[in-house]
């Protein structure tokens, strides 16, 4: 019996480590920290990169308008990985991840689609952005204020798989939400925002996507 020892162990060792290798496969990068490669968006007054974020907005001038830097490939089912920083002055402070969404047309600065929403009011929920334009899941305040690290780095994820998303802020869940409208697309660009109306800065870092 102790002959098969070795191979029985081999065997468990490949058991345990053979999904964490092909999660890692599986996960890239949508950012390289220094160039908008496989972005696109008002990069001249909007957005820039900086200390290998992107930026968007300013803390000394009023954003005009919503401003989306989004990815020219668009995603079905995945898990979004990234840390934000919010920052503001006066005004509307507010910033958002767009995803399974489209480009809007008229005006071609906003964009279609989910969001999950940034801000005030509006912490870790799920947005439809141009569309039926309301909060599609309820905010648990209590919880925010525990897990939210105000002008800090936080982490945040979506996950999307069929007709379900759920958000993650700082490793605590705060959106779980069935998509029942058969109608409602279910793949798109991810999109970057920063909200017109406030003197606001948002940073984005480390974005990486697990497709499923």
């Amino acid at each position: 019996m102790n002959s098969h020892l070795p191979a029985l162990v081999i065997f468990l060792l490949a058991i345990m480590v053979v999904p964490f290798l092909s999660f890692g496969q599986k996960t890239i990068s949508i950012f390289d920290g220094k160039t908008f490669n496989g972005w696109e968006g008002d990069t001249k007054n909007t957005w820039r990169i900086e200390n290998g974020a992107i930026v968007g907005g300013s803390l000394t001038h009023q954003v005009p308008q919503n401003e989306f830097l989004c990815t020219t490939k668009s995603y079905n089912n995945f898990r979004l990985r990234l840390k934000f920083r919010l920052l503001g002055t006066e005004g509307f402070i507010n910033s958002g991840v767009q995803f399974r969404s489209v480009r809007h047309t008229d005006p071609p600065n906003e964009m279609i689609g989910y969001q999950a929403d940034l801000g005030d009011g509006y912490w870790a929920s799920i947005y439809d952005e141009s569309r039926r334009n309301k909060t599609l899941t309820p905010i648990d305040t209590a919880l925010i204020n525990r897990t939210l690290k105000r002008e800090q780095w936080n982490s945040y994820e979506i996950h999307c798989n069929g007709n379900r998303i759920q958000l993650y802020l700082n490793g605590a869940k705060t959106a779980d939400y069935i998509e029942e409208d058969g109608r409602i697309p279910q793949t798109g660009l991810i999109g970057l925002q920063i909200h017109g109306g406030g003197k606001a800065e948002v940073h984005f870092r480390d974005i990486v996507v697990e497709e499923l």
